[in-house]
């Protein structure tokens, strides 16, 4: 069996205007998928929900977007139907439920960061994917088996500061886990970085559930006020109770959600 981790990164990694909540926090949201399931299960799954619901071609899919389904933008205009876009929640659910995955959240307060380290500071990116990428391993050895890792294309310099990021790690390790450990379970020294148009289901799996997990840490670690009642909401439900990562006796805090520094 051989998994892969997409990943999807919420807010930016930049040390400026951190004071600003909308810039304060970043996110990177990794959910875990055995290969053999995404072919058989979860990408026809995805697709058969989009036939059903979005005008559709083989040769260009919609792809689904959180924020362009939110706003109901093309071509996602058929949610401006109240009653279609309620069909298509519970649609959305049923696949969230039945697909097998791992949810893997680490948000970084970038602005406890900044004040606690006044000379030396950490990239925020590289410190997320980091912590994220440990967890991915002790996952991987839990099950005793292998995996690759992917992100969704940001454009040329984004994209060479993941990949750089990634090598690195691959190279060095990490203070908890050894470059031995990385070299053991990861079959790739290098990210797969594809673009949105590809119309990969993991990664689109992954830009649904990670808005509402990264507000679920921040509500859960009490970094935020917000008791809207959103459908993000019955996302967390779902992850909660059966998608984080979490340790043998069931714990998700440290496993399946972390919050940095």
């Amino acid at each position: 069996m051989k998994y892969r981790i997409y990943i999807d990164e919420s807010g930016n990694p930049d040390l400026e205007n951190v004071d600003n909540p909308l810039h304060r926090f970043l996110g990177l949201t990794g959910v875990i998928i055995d290969l053999h399931h995404v072919a058989k299960t979860a990408s026809p799954e995805l697709e058969s929900l989009k036939k059903n619901f979005f005008p559709y071609h083989p040769d260009d899919p919609p792809i689904f977007h959180r924020k362009e389904l939110i706003n109901k933008e093309s071509p996602f205009e058929s949610l401006r139907d109240k009653k279609v876009e309620l069909d298509f929640n519970e649609g959305l659910i049923k696949l969230l439920n039945t697909c097998e995955y791992s949810v893997i959240t680490v948000v970084i307060d970038k602005r406890i960061q900044r004040d606690l380290y006044k000379v030396w500071h950490y990239d925020p990116y590289h410190y997320c994917l980091a912590v994220l990428l440990e967890r991915y391993i002790h996952f991987l050895e839990n099950e005793n088996v292998h995996g690759d890792a992917m992100a969704e294309s940001r454009g040329g310099k984004e994209d060479m500061r993941l990949k750089r990021s990634f090598e690195k790690l691959y190279a060095e390790g990490t203070d908890y886990v050894s470059t031995d450990r990385f070299h053991l379970r990861l079959t790739s020294r290098q990210l797969k970085v594809k673009p949105k148009l590809n119309n990969i289901a993991g990664l689109q799996i992954a830009d649904l559930v990670a808005h509402p997990s990264q507000r679920h840490v921040l509500r859960h670690f009490s970094r935020i006020e917000d008791n809207r009642e959103t459908f993000g909401d019955r996302i967390i439900e779902i992850l909660l109770r059966a998608k984080y990562y979490r340790s043998s006796s069931s714990v998700i805090e440290g496993y399946g959600i972390k919050l940095l520094p």
